[in-house]
């Protein structure tokens, strides 16, 4: 995993010292990485953009089940009866007794066409005369297919809903990146800063040190009269800065302390004490050319890679709404096998005007099934239907906005690529600006060193006077603290150069998956 562990030597204290302001409160040692790695677990603007993924997935799974097929069933019974108005038809009353029962399945293609089996079965059962088959068994296996040929015709068509939820499921990941991007720059941000204020802590009770030392030395002077009453004066005085600048620092190490805390979020009980980074700050030269930095930032930035799926979503609503101002023609195919069955009423000289039966063949539904199933009777038919709304050809609307939709898309697209040029460029120069800084304050520091040296010599000797002492001293607290300010600077570059072209997350080894 990527970690920054090269040693920092200007230092003046050891890093791993405890605070000398901590409370009784246990204590924990936390790395960047154990930072990053709670954060990324706990972090609850990252939990709450985990469920949009999940949400998106969801929806791609909804726009599928189009395509699964619908099974129904059907049931009709029905019993009528009525008055007979003549005896040839029956004595008293005409009584019909009907049922029928039909399983159809309906299939969606991803030709836009539809797709139908269904299977009728009937009784009809009946009192009237002269009929030569009752009761009467029918069964229908039923084929039909629908296919558009010019509005909603295709596999784009189609599919419209489910490319949408797709395209909607990466732009959600993406988000996702974009907030694990922010959350780890933060807390690296905080982190940087509150080593700094730690370490700028301690270089202040380092100078307060200083300062007491020359205290205790000016009353000794005092004591044997080497040394004038008043010239204690600026002494104390200095002493009583530097304590309130102690006060200041341990307020900001608390602040810094809190604030990487919250971007943590341990769980409520797990830890309340004090965090104690023991990472130090990297200085070492890490060269990207602004080339470089544009290509990779152009690939992995999910900003930019959201808002070009949002155009190819825009896209595919201009195409929809140009096909839905096509009309309608549709292919249609049917095929059916029927079978017809039941009980064959024996008249005599076959002659059922003569009302004598003779007696019955008996018949089945399983028989009116038979035939069906068996396709012992083949129909079929093909034809094409023309629909014209004249609503497409008057109006317009819908095409003229999703075009506008998709204009305007990649306007913000190219406005985009534009501020992220802006950001990396403007990155890169930082990383390249705050590395030459370390330079610089390195030597400003080593001077202010040489300086209170020579300046402690001379007032050994009584050629210099503890006024000056006290403000090289100063002079070496500041720039101890300017060059601690641009390491810290140099690595947050790093790391908004990091976050500006989309690569922290992988520098980091984290997962999208193990986060989902």
């Amino acid at each position: 995993m990527y970690k920054q562990k090269i040693i920092y030597s200007f230092l003046l204290i050891p890093f791993f010292l405890t605070y000398s302001w901590a409370q009784n409160d246990i204590s924990k040692e936390l790395s960047l990485e154990d930072c990053i790695f709670h954060a990324v677990k706990n972090n609850l603007d990252v939990a709450v953009q985990v469920y949009n993924p999940e949400l998106a997935h969801i929806s791609v799974f909804k726009a599928k089940e189009k395509f699964m097929p619908s099974l129904s069933f059907s049931m009709n019974k029905r019993d009528t009866n009525s008055t007979s108005y003549s005896w040839i038809e029956a004595a008293n009353q005409v009584a019909i007794s009907y049922s029928n029962y039909v399983v159809q399945i309906n299939q969606l293609i991803p030709t836009g066409g539809q797709f139908y089996v269904s299977l009728n079965s009937s009784k009809n059962d009946s009192n009237q005369k002269f009929q030569t088959i009752n009761p009467r068994y029918g069964s229908t296996l039923y084929f039909s297919f629908t296919q558009p040929l010019l509005k909603d015709f295709g596999f784009r068509t189609s599919r419209k809903e489910i490319l949408l939820a797709q395209n909607n499921t990466e732009i959600s990941e993406n988000d996702l990146r974009g907030v694990l991007l922010d959350t780890i720059y933060y807390v690296e941000e905080s982190y940087w800063n509150l080593v700094y204020s730690v370490e700028t802590l301690k270089v202040k009770q380092q100078s307060l040190k200083l300062a007491e030392d020359l205290l205790k030395k000016n009353k000794r002077e005092i004591e044997i009269g080497t040394l004038a009453p008043k010239e204690i004066l600026s002494s104390k005085a200095e002493v009583a800065a530097r304590e309130a600048d102690i006060l200041r620092a341990k307020a900001l190490v608390k602040d810094y302390a809190d604030l990487l805390r919250t971007l943590i979020n341990f769980p409520e009980g797990e830890f309340a004490g004090e965090i104690i980074p023991v990472d130090k700050p990297a200085f070492d030269e890490r060269k990207m050319s602004l080339e470089e930095a544009i290509d990779l930032g152009m690939k992995n930035r999910p900003d930019l890679l959201s808002s070009r799926v949002s155009l190819k979503n825009k896209d595919i609503n201009l195409g929809y709404a140009k096909n839905q101002l096509l009309p309608s023609l549709n292919l249609n195919a049917d095929y059916w096998s029927p079978g017809i069955s039941g009980d064959q009423i024996l008249y005599y000289d076959n002659n059922p005007f003569t009302g004598i039966i003779l007696g019955k063949l008996p018949g089945s539904a399983s028989n009116a099934l038979k035939d069906a199933l068996n396709f012992k009777y083949r129909n079929w038919s093909i034809y094409l239907t023309l629909d014209i709304p004249l609503n497409t050809i008057i109006s317009r609307a819908e095409v003229a906005q999703a075009r506008v939709s998709l204009e305007q898309a990649a306007v913000r697209l190219k406005n985009l690529e534009k501020k992220v040029f802006l950001e990396i460029k403007t990155a890169v120069r930082a990383v390249n600006t705050d590395y030459q800084r370390v330079a610089a304050y390195r030597l400003a520091r080593e001077l202010a060193e040489q300086k209170l040296e020579a300046e402690e010599s001379k007032l050994k000797v009584g050629l210099s006077t503890n006024f000056i002492v006290l403000q090289y001293q100063r002079d070496l607290a500041n720039a101890s603290s300017a060059e601690l300010k641009a390491v810290i600077d140099y690595n947050l570059s790093l790391s908004k150069l990091d976050k500006t072209i989309g690569i922290s997350i992988e520098n980091w080894n984290i997962k999208l998956v193990d986060v989902l």
